[in-house]
């Protein structure tokens, strides 16, 4: 069968700025705007501790790493003392002897409340497959239950597939930021050559995804310094060579033999290396959701224009939900994938919008970014 995952709806009620928004029908591209400190981030966040908490590091450490327990609560914890969430997911499949459509959907949902000393413990965690009854989990436990193999002979036993469904979904969405090339940045120090099962959501073993490439899918590699030498004229190709189990990205310039590393390269050009090479990744490689947080950040006009269409492209095989404050990259998505974030005394609202909406804006050819930037759309300070 040929088979899709997406994100469909999701409601998610205390989580910082979210204090209680509701997103449904969910596109396989999908793009955030609205003005710095609207929510963006906190949405892309929200996902990345559901991917924390159903992994190997877990929602303690997620928590720790950003602040505390008090911090991800909206207003503080005085004022939410839980948050609460439900997702629900939905998996496509077209039978490749029959050519008949398949559909199923699940849900999942957390409550979680403040606890000393500053951390987070569930009082509710359940989950379903949306024509079936919710399973519930218990309270009290400070990591998640669903993660935990089922045993054989008991009554959750028959529901295994639909968590393993959960949680390989929910783990797999991966938050994407490429913002760190200061002299220190993993783009910048020598990587574990094994190290290149998927992209890191740092790009730091960009070296290592890109030396496997080579040697296991040479048209793959060729395709991405081709897309990066149509923004960057004088790329060649990447030079990376094993030494003592180690990569460091190297490039080569055009009529030149001499190669370049991370650090005589500028912050622009390595944000789109990464970015180019995880958007033209085989599907193997790649996770069933991209969250992007800011991809623009640093590149050429041009460079932004060609991401835009990379990420329309990989939309047809993944979800990718982008977070952006460029209006060129608002361009390469129609009225209906994009939602608009404002905020109102301190809470994220978010509104999707309806093309028929601007039809009269949209048949004088004007695009979704240029309605934007004239403060139709909404989403500007």
């Amino acid at each position: 069968m040929n088979k899709t995952t997406f994100i469909d709806q999701v409601r998610i009620k205390g989580f910082r700025s979210l204090a209680d928004v509701e997103l449904s029908e969910i596109p396989k591209a999908a793009v955030l705007i609205g003005a710095n400190g609207s929510g963006k981030s906190n949405f892309i966040r929200f996902f990345e501790m559901l991917s924390w908490m159903l992994g190997p590091r877990r929602l303690g450490e997620f928590v720790a790493m950003q602040g505390g327990a008090d911090d991800q609560l909206f207003g503080g914890s005085k004022r939410s003392p839980q948050l609460s969430a439900t997702v629900t997911m939905r998996t496509t499949a077209i039978d490749t002897v029959t050519m008949q459509p398949t559909e199923a959907q699940y849900d999942y949902h957390i409550s979680l409340a403040y606890a000393q000393p500053d951390r987070l413990i569930f009082t509710e965690e359940a989950f379903r497959r949306t024509d079936a009854d919710w399973q519930y989990l218990g309270s009290g436990h400070t990591e998640a239950k669903i993660v935990e193999v089922i045993p054989p002979h008991t009554p959750l036993a028959r529901y295994s597939f639909t968590t393993q469904f959960i949680v390989s979904l929910l783990r797999r969405c991966l938050v994407y930021q490429f913002h760190d090339t200061s002299d220190g940045s993993n783009f910048k120090t020598k990587w574990d050559v094994e190290d290149n099962n998927q992209l890191l959501s740092h790009g730091g073993n960009l070296a290592a995804m890109l030396h496997r490439l080579e040697r296991e899918d040479i048209k793959r590699f060729e395709l991405i310094c081709k897309h990066i030498g149509r923004i960057l004229p004088g790329f060649d190709r990447f030079v990376i060579e094993e030494s003592y189990g180690k990569v460091l990205l190297r490039w080569k310039a055009k009529r030149m033999d001499k190669t370049f590393g991370a650090h005589l390269t500028s912050d622009g050009s390595l944000r789109f290396f990464a970015l180019v090479t995880l958007l033209n990744l085989p599907p193997e490689m790649l996770p069933d959701v991209l969250l992007l947080d800011e991809p623009e950040l640093g590149l050429h006009p041009a460079a932004i224009a060609l991401v835009g269409g990379m990420i329309k492209a990989l939309a047809r095989e993944r979800q990718v939900i982008v977070a952006t404050q460029s209006p060129l990259l608002v361009d390469a998505f129609d009225l209906d994938e994009i939602f608009v974030l404002d905020m109102e005394d301190g809470r994220t609202k978010f509104r999707k919008l309806a093309p028929e909406d601007y039809r009269v804006w949209l048949d004088e050819n004007f695009t979704p970014g240029e309605l934007w930037q004239k403060n139709l759309l909404g989403g500007r300070p």
